[in-house]
């Protein structure tokens, strides 16, 4: 092959490693019933298909080409490990089983849904099904799952590993509940969910700021789940990450500089997600069963239906943000609250709350808080302290677009 072949193909299947690998992971943790042994025999698959593409093409169907591989490979492992092992039983009934068991494409599409619901097992630690959902799911590395819950790698590595071992030990099964199981499992999965599209819509590090295989995965995820449980917080979910995904277009530039709501050209808002979502909206509201996630779903519409920044209704936004602090305190939410209180009220409003968040001791390693503190001190002159705040932020960004936005403000500051 010559080499300018080699490296489309290297790219191909980059690509289809991005888009493809954790779906095929998740249908090898099914079929195999080992996470370790899956995540070993997904590479595995990968390392032949650079090998075997080259000579023989991509194949018409990459992820079944990729599973089937996966799971020979997984059984000349097993197979491996058995001769030096005979008197290990289990393990030669699970290679007996895995050499008699046969499967087909058509089965794998909900095998992402179903390792969700796996993951999310109430038999888990709480602290520990978001962790495992995170890495399983999403590739993150334990590093990025520990920057989204403030601790430190090691006890996300500890959590993960305890809940791997208890899925094996305990026998957990890889499926979806029955009907009558699926509310206790709700939260944690809608959570989930949820995470999985902020970490495409807003990616926590690195050079790009959304990651789409990521965003297109969870609306996906949030139809099926509405399709099994039509309750108003799964409505809500849905609804708001299709109100937010309809902005994407809008919210970088064409050189991958971000572009904060209020600027943005709203003519490149995706209406057919911006109806569809705010249909969701109304449902969930009209059933009088309205939780966090609708709340956050109504505020999203009030954007998604203003004509300009202008014509937002701060006043409704800071009123949904009431309620919804009732039912879920957070300081996170309470962040979000005195930016809109400073739109509705003014910046010193909004600053008076945001200090009072930080003095609390709240949000300390948040780079949002900072900025937004940063944003108000900016507005109403105090120009040290802005200063102070982005450097602030800046400290704490990871993701290049939002270092790039920060250091332009700083450098407007200088000329103050």
């Amino acid at each position: 092959m010559a080499e300018p072949d080699r490296e489309a193909l290297a790219r191909q299947v980059a690509q289809v490693y991005r888009e493809q690998s954790r779906r095929i992971l998740a249908t090898l943790i099914r079929l195999l019933g080992d996470f370790d042994l899956a995540e070993e025999a997904l590479h595995e698959a990968f390392f032949v298909a650079v090998e075997r593409w080259q000579a023989d093409g991509v194949p018409d169907n990459p992820r079944a080409w990729l599973v089937s591989v996966g799971r020979f490979k997984a059984i000349d492992a097993l197979r491996r490990r058995a001769r030096f092992a005979a008197s290990q039983a289990a393990l030669l009934s699970q290679l007996e089983q895995l050499e008699q068991d046969d499967w087909s494409v058509e089965d794998v599409q909900d095998d992402r849904l179903r390792l969700i619901f796996t993951c999310c097992h109430p038999a888990l630690a709480a602290d520990a099904q978001v962790p495992l959902t995170l890495r399983e799911i999403c590739d993150l590395s334990t590093e990025e799952i520990a920057r989204a819950f403030l601790v430190a790698p090691a006890t996300i590595a500890q959590r993960i590993v305890r809940a791997k071992a208890k899925i094996r030990d305990a026998g957990i099964p890889y499926q979806v509940p029955q009907l009558s199981e699926l509310p206790e499992r709700l939260e944690s999965v809608l959570r989930v969910i949820y995470l999985v599209f902020n970490e495409g819509y807003s990616a926590s590090m690195g050079a790009e700021l959304t990651r789409d295989e990521l965003t297109r995965e969870a609306i996906r995820l949030g139809h099926l789940l509405l399709e099994l449980l039509p309750e108003a917080e799964v409505m809500g979910l849905l609804a708001l990450m299709l109100l937010h995904e309809s902005r994407r277009a809008a919210r970088i530039s064409a050189t991958g500089e971000l572009i904060l709501l209020d600027e943005q050209d709203r003519s490149l808002w995706q209406q057919d997600l911006i109806e569809e979502g705010c249909a969701l909206v109304e449902r969930g509201l009209r059933s009088g069963q309205a939780g966090p996630y609708c709340l956050q779903a109504a505020i999203a519409a009030v954007h998604a239906e203003a004509a300009s920044a202008e014509h937002t209704d701060w006043a409704q936004i800071v009123g949904l943000y009431d309620v919804l602090l009732r039912l879920q305190p957070s300081p996170v939410i309470q962040l979000n609250r005195a930016v809109a209180l400073a739109k509705r009220d003014g910046p010193a409003a909004g600053l008076e709350q945001v200090q009072a968040i930080l003095d609390r001791g709240d949000l300390q390693d948040y780079h949002l808080a900072h900025a937004a503190r940063a944003d108000f001190c900016r507005q109403l002159g105090q120009i040290a302290a802005a200063r102070e705040s982005y450097q602030h932020a800046l400290a704490l960004a990871r993701q290049d677009p939002e270092r790039r936005f920060l250091e332009q403000r700083l450098a407007q500051l200088g000329a103050c």
